[in-house]
């Protein structure tokens, strides 16, 4: 399972997770496409708004692994704003996806906005700190 350096651990402040440590052993979580309603508390429409920036912010418009992104936050985006290269593998941790700006745009404008909402990458969220974990 690829680890993305750099990439953010949690939204700053929060509990919500961005990525995973290790692996299943039992095999990757599998991505299923989560409906989002319009009812949706703040705090997880704060997530999702957090999670594509920091996916914008690290892979821009370039193909990625899935790696170790949490299978749960990218499942609020999956065939949305985050869309399979080629056949979606929902079990396989080396699937490559890529971020849909067009929708992404549309669904959280904010993001692209003259002055989008900041959020704090540079506390102790990061996940640098640990080598072969």
């Amino acid at each position: 399972m690829l680890k993305h350096r750099g990439f953010p651990g949690r939204l700053p402040g929060t509990d919500f997770q961005f990525i995973i440590r290790r692996a299943n052993k039992k095999g990757a979580t599998p991505l299923v496409r989560r409906e989002r309603f319009r009812d949706r508390k703040t705090a997880d429409r704060q997530a999702d708004l957090g999670f594509l920036a920091a996916l914008i912010a690290h892979f821009g418009e370039e193909p990625f692994e899935r790696g170790n992104l949490d299978a749960g936050r990218l499942s609020w985006l999956l065939g949305r704003e985050v869309i399979a290269v080629g056949k979606l593998d929902p079990t396989d941790y080396a699937q490559l996806l890529r971020i849909d700006m067009k929708r992404a745009e549309a669904a959280f404008p904010e993001l692209f906005a003259s002055d989008p909402p900041g959020f704090d990458w540079e506390s102790d969220d990061w996940d640098d700190d640990e080598e072969g974990a």
